[in-house]
C-alpha cells in the first residue's frame, strides 16, 4: 500500500455493508488506515436505526449502494442531514446512484486499500 498523504488516523466511521466478506476485508482496510469503525450495519433498517437518536459521533461513512436490493439512499439522506460526510461502495457502477446524489464520489467494488485511502481522504478530510 502506498502512503496516504494526508492521516486517516482516528476518523469515525459507519459501514454499511450487507456482504459479510466485503465488510470483514474494508474493516480489517480501515483499520490499518488508522480508523475507528464505530458500527457495521448490514441492512437499511440497521444503518438507520443507527442514525436514529442514539448520538454517535461520526466523522463519515461507507454505504453500499444496493443492501439485499434495497437501496442505501434514505441512510445518506439522514447523514447529510446531519452534515456527515460519506462515500458509495458499488459494483454496479454509478448508473445506479440516485440524481441527488451524483456530487459524491463512489467506490468500485473490487476496490483496493489505495482506493479506499485516496477516496476517504478525498471527501472526509475535505469537510
Amino acid at each position: 500500500m502506498s502512503e496516504t498523504p494526508i492521516s486517516l488516523a482516528g476518523l469515525r466511521l459507519l459501514v454499511v455493508e450487507d456482504e459479510a466478506l466485503v465488510a470483514m476485508m474494508l474493516e480489517q482496510m480501515l483499520a490499518e488506515l488508522g480508523c475507528d469503525v464505530i458500527e457495521i450495519a448490514g441492512s437499511l433498517a440497521l444503518g438507520l436505526a443507527l442514525l436514529d437518536g442514539t448520538g454517535v459521533q461520526l466523522d463519515g461513512a461507507i454505504l453500499d449502494v444496493n443492501l439485499g436490493g434495497d437501496k442505501v439512499f434514505p441512510v445518506a439522506e439522514k447523514l447529510s442531514e446531519q452534515g456527515v460526510p460519506f462515500i458509495f461502495s458499488t459494483g454496479y457502477g454509478t448508473a445506479g446512484i440516485a440524481r441527488e446524489f451524483a456530487h459524491v464520489p463512489v467506490l468500485a467494488k473490487p476496490y483496493d486499500a489505495d482506493a479506499l485511502a485516496e477516496t476517504l481522504g478525498s471527501v472526509l478530510l475535505a469537510a
